[in-house]
């Protein structure tokens, strides 16, 4: 569910930046593109691989040369065990082998080529390395080394790199069928090469991208060839439609006027979105950058934004360390935690709430009840009694808590199973609260940056202003934390948490 539909119709009067202040992609300010990021990730991935496949091969070899008639381990011949100059020959191999891996184009951010075929060129890769590796050897008068641990070594890389690839595409095109991890994308452009770029993108999940919709290309007066009720309308609306639809990439397919280009470009560095156009179009500005593809079509990237995938890779990793920890160490107090809630008033362990994730995703949220059971429908009988302003509803003396659920509250002790969302990847350990639907139908514009990031257990407002009744402190502190975000930040946010629990200054 996207939470576009729960949104207003609106305008955006932000003027843009004068066109002489334009930085294109081949500026001095570029950031590393995301293709780039991740092609760094993939070959670190397949370095670690291949050193495992190496040191797999080398206990092979040496239990095969064990089990031969008249071994012994004292006086071991050199070409049983590599010697750590031998090490500078794996280092060869792993480069020779990364450049051709990245020749053949297997370090694209998306799998444009089928599984076969890309197993089909990690196997001729892992020869190409393996055949250059023994003429080094022989250039090198090297008969220490034992050409059956290169074999065996160029077998076991192979298919180790095979297998990871495969699960890699696996759990990718998966994730991308569900529509996670998708690049949202708009498409500047009305005519039959639109329409084309978008009917691939459509009929083609793999691509792990999702099309919203076209814009309307300033200056053009070719016949429209795409349905009408998807054009979203023109330039103009590129910076609500940015936030209203959480848009990744803006896809140039119909030439407009470089002036209108050099402004667009602007404007894509204020939302942060990346632009790509058709290869050709604009040579001047991007004719440094490579071509890329977009399935079949040919392109050539404007604009890049600074994608911090390694910072937010970390903070991945950094939520399923602690997640799991905190789910070991308290997982007896949820089980006392359990009893009592039952014990205490009727009704389920757990209360479930669909709530807005990440890009307007909805997830299933997690607590302990802390309410009667029919608390929702009691609600609108209080709202008369709300002390927050704007969409948030807050009572002190709230009738439909129950004493248990006082308790929990009191000490934040309701949020515990909110750990299993963060490991299933709904939430992280700091972000944002996760809002109700109802509450984002009633969002302006601007709020909606707040849901550009995972929702956390705790957050900046939690921290500063948990007490606070103003809907606009409670956005302006979530908007602050989503343009500021950094690890150090998180670890304030995460020491401060703890006070808060300490004190039991929770309600």
């Amino acid at each position: 569910m996207s939470t576009s539909e729960f949104v207003r119709q609106g305008g955006d009067n932000d003027t843009r930046l004068p066109t002489q202040q334009a930085r294109p992609v081949n500026g001095s300010r570029r950031h590393a593109s995301p293709a780039f990021t991740a092609a760094a990730l993939m070959m670190v991935n397949d370095v670690l691989v291949t050193i495992g496949a190496f040191l797999f091969a080398v206990i092979v070899h040496f239990l095969s040369i064990s089990r031969m008639p008249g071994f012994h381990m004292r006086g071991l011949p050199a070409h049983i065990v590599p010697q750590s100059t031998d090490l500078w020959y794996l280092l060869g191999f792993l480069v020779v082998l990364l450049f051709v891996l990245r020749r053949y184009g297997l370090y694209n951010g998306v799998p444009n080529r089928s599984g076969a075929h890309e197993l089909r060129l990690i196997a001729q890769a892992c020869l190409t390395a393996g055949v250059l590796l023994c003429g080094w050897l022989y250039l090198m008068h090297n008969v220490e080394v034992s050409r059956v641990l290169v074999v065996m070594l160029v077998i076991t890389t192979a298919l180790a790199l095979g297998v990871r690839r495969t699960l890699w595409r696996t759990v990718r095109f998966a994730r991308y069928a569900k529509g996670v991890e998708t690049r949202n994308v708009v498409i500047l452009g009305t005519n039959q090469l639109s329409f084309a770029i978008g009917q691939q993108i459509d009929d083609d999940y793999h691509l792990g991208y999702r099309l919203c919709g076209f814009l309307h290309a300033p200056g053009t007066t070719d016949a429209i060839e795409v349905p009408q009720e998807r054009i979203l309308g023109d330039m103009g609306r590129l910076r609500e439609l940015t936030r209203l639809h959480f848009i990744d990439e803006l896809v140039i397919a119909q030439p407009c006027a470089i002036e209108t280009v050099i402004d667009l470009l602007e404007e894509a560095h204020d939302v942060e979105i990346d632009i790509r156009a058709m290869s050709g179009f604009y040579g001047e500005l991007g004719q440094n950058a490579p071509v890329e593809y977009l399935g079949a079509f040919p392109m050539v990237a404007l604009h890049r934004r600074d994608p911090r995938t390694v910072a937010f890779l970390m903070k991945r990793v950094v939520d399923i360390v602690l997640s799991l920890a905190a789910l070991i160490v308290v997982f007896p107090i949820m089980l006392c935690i359990a009893i009592a809630v039952i014990t205490d008033s009727r009704g389920p362990i757990f209360y479930v709430s669909e709530r807005i994730g990440k890009r307007g995703r909805v997830f299933p949220c997690f607590k302990f009840r802390t309410m009667v059971k029919d608390a929702e429908a009691k609600k609108r009988e209080l709202a008369k009694h709300n002390e927050r302003d704007g969409i948030l509803f807050k009572m002190t003396k709230d009738p439909r808590v129950t004493k248990t659920g006082r308790f929990l509250r009191k000490y934040s002790l309701d949020e515990l199973p909110q750990f299993f969302n963060v490991l299933r990847g709904e939430m992280s350990i700091v972000g944002p609260r996760p809002p109700i639907a109802s509450e984002v139908a009633k969002y302006a514009l601007e709020h909606f940056r707040r849901l550009e990031v995972l929702p956390g257990l705790t957050g900046l407002w939690q921290v500063q202003a948990r007490h606070d009744s103003s809907f606009a402190r409670y956005i302006a502190l979530d908007t602050a934390y989503v343009e500021n975000w950094s690890f150090w930040l998180d670890l304030k946010i995460l020491l401060r948490t703890a006070q808060v629990v300490i004190k039991g200054t929770g309600t």
